[in-house]
């Protein structure tokens, strides 16, 4: 996938009801790339057998001033 323009950035921003200002939109297109960028990282991780993290119990860590 390409990055988004900050033609396209705009024209999505507004399909969403967020319309911008022309000064903004090529701002808002290197965000929208950035975020890509990193959840297309994310998606590449082999997580294996990490089971869900509602399966995971913080167990209470008590410490005591002294």
């Amino acid at each position: 996938m390409s990055d988004l323009t900050p033609e396209q950035a705009a024209s999505l921003a507004a399909r969403a009801g967020l319309p911008l200002d022309t000064a903004r939109h090529p701002d808002v297109a290197a965000v929208a790339n950035h975020i890509h960028s990193v959840v297309a990282v994310l998606r590449d991780l082999d997580f294996g057998d990490t089971p869900p993290a509602s399966l995971y119990r913080a167990e209470e860590d008590v410490r005591v001033a002294g």
